[in-house]
């Protein structure tokens, strides 16, 4: 998996009330969560994001409730991966299971800047900062998570091994 993209900061311990807020919930189609991804962070903050755009993020992403919208909405939005410092567990897995891979970056998250272009080779857990010109290396997506990825996300992954696909 490959991605390219303007980079869109958000903050550590950014929860997942910031990410997609109660009121938004009614719907799980991910069109409508992703016109409202991050209104609990501010309100139009998506009108910057264009399709490819990448999701950077600080400490703790995606803390709070077990809310499984906050990455449809990430999805939504157009944002097809979040790079961050740390993910919220709970987060983490959500992610995966709707189709959403994470990258785990630590520290080095930090040089990232808003606007920067990035391309990122999830197979080898590279993110290349093209703009700034440095390489970021991180743990690459195991095998079993690219399956889940692949096939669109958890159930999607289901359907397949069992044949329903």
């Amino acid at each position: 998996m490959n991605y390219k993209g303007k980079a869109h900061r958000v903050g550590d311990h950014i929860d997942t009330d910031a990410i997609i807020p109660a009121r938004f919930l009614v719907t799980t189609d991910a069109v409508k969560l992703g016109e409202n991804c991050f209104a609990g962070l501010e309100p139009g903050w998506v009108k910057r994001v264009r399709k490819g755009d990448i999701l950077v993020a600080g400490r703790n992403f995606g803390c709070g409730s077990s809310r499984e919208h906050a990455p449809i909405a990430i999805l939504g939005a157009g944002m097809p991966v979040v790079i961050a410092h740390s993910f919220a567990r709970i987060f983490y897995r959500n992610a995966f299971n709707m189709g959403l891979p994470l990258m785990e970056a630590g520290d080095e998250t930090a040089n990232i800047q808003d606007g920067d272009e990035l391309e990122i080779v999830a197979r080898e857990g590279r993110i290349r900062d093209l703009t700034r010109g440095f390489d970021i290396v991180c743990p690459p997506l195991p095998e079993s998570m690219s399956a889940v990825l692949n096939a669109g996300g958890l159930v999607g992954h289901v359907r397949k091994r069992l044949g329903k696909a």
